[in-house]
């Protein structure tokens, strides 16, 4: 329960790095990024071009992958939702908490499995999102509150790092990472990743990583080229948001659309490639660049896993595996740590 008027989720230590923005719904108050425009720049100015992949999701962005989510190519959520669906009540069993923070919770359709078993198990528990998307959160408030009213609802709104860090270390909680979302990472950006959770997480906190693996080729492309052009709209839809916080003018009628399955680094890749050449202004910054027809954007990546090595590797950052679940096609699977 809210303790005065911060949440009980967050360490007293750190209550006063975060302000109320809605009701239920805390923000953390250095921001969601310190500078987006520098975030921008520091990657379209460099050798090759490339984008952090939270400018992804604005409120269109969030919406559209919402919609990508229900595409027919796209395995990765139904898969997910039917492993929680069959495995709820054996998590919540295996984790025995009070709280249930999810990173980049979304709408939290698939956690609501877990939260009604936490509810049913418990007759208790707090649930607290975090997401750098204000409307995902006020959603998600919305549908727990109406579905599970006997839960507490406090979200956070804020990227992973500073959500996470603000999480009270002798609160029993269950970390969620859902949607492979840990294959957006680059190599570095894990190991900084996983190293930060497992400073933060407390002796009585539990992960539960969801992890898409490596299979078919085919299968991966055309997860990421959906036939109805929304994954496209998707990802270039990045450049609106571009334009509006650089003031740039990014050409958006010859920006197209490219992505493939990279065997050797195990991800697939998703580029913008201009169709034509482009000198793109950067007025408030009083820089420009030039995109050159056929040249490409990396915007974003998608990991894939093989969850018996993984496994081991994140014994490295002292998280050992209890359970792991997985669908009868093994294309994807769930894992439940424990801090070690």
């Amino acid at each position: 329960m809210e303790k005065g008027n911060w949440p009980s989720v967050l360490s007293p230590s750190r209550q006063h790095l975060w302000r109320p923005v809605a009701p239920s719904i805390w923000a953390s108050a250095t921001g969601i990024v310190e500078d987006p425009a520098l975030s921008l720049l520091r990657t379209l100015l460099d050798q090759p071009r490339w984008l952090e992949a939270y400018h992804l999701y604005d409120e269109r962005g969030s919406e559209l992958f919402e919609q990508i989510c229900t595409l027919p190519e796209y395995y990765l959520t139904r898969t997910e939702n039917s492993i929680l669906a069959k495995e709820a009540e054996r998590i919540i069993a295996a984790a025995p908490v009070d709280c249930i923070v999810e990173l980049g919770a979304g709408s939290a359709q698939k956690t609501l499995h877990l939260l009604r078993e936490q509810a049913r198990q418990r007759q208790r528990g707090t649930f607290a999102p975090i997401d750098v998307s204000l409307p995902s959160l006020l959603f998600s408030r919305d549908t727990v509150g109406q579905e599970l009213p006997g839960l507490t609802f406090q979200g956070l709104h804020s990227r992973y790092e500073d959500g996470v860090a603000g999480i009270y270390e002798e609160l029993p909680t269950l970390f969620v990472f859902l949607g492979s979302s840990v294959g957006n990472f680059t190599p570095p950006d894990f190991a900084r990743f996983f190293h930060h959770l497992s400073h933060s997480m407390g002796p009585r906190d539990f992960l539960l990583l969801g992890l898409d693996r490596v299979k078919e080729k085919e299968i991966l492309e055309k997860a990421y080229n959906d036939s109805q052009g929304v994954t496209a709209d998707f990802i270039l839809n990045v450049f609106r948001t571009i334009n509006r916080i650089l003031g740039s003018d990014f050409d958006l009628d010859k920006i197209g659309y490219d992505s493939c399955y990279n065997s050797e680094w195990r991800r697939v890749e998703m580029y913008a490639v201009s169709e034509g050449d482009q000198e793109i202004h950067f007025p408030n910054h009083g820089t420009s660049i030039q995109w050159r027809k056929r040249d490409r954007i990396l915007v974003e990546i998608s990991r894939k896993f093989d969850p018996f090595q993984l496994q081991q590797q994140l014994r490295c950052f002292n998280l050992e595996a209890l359970e792991h679940f997985t669908d009868p096609k093994q294309w994807f699977s769930l894992l439940l740590l424990k801090k070690a």
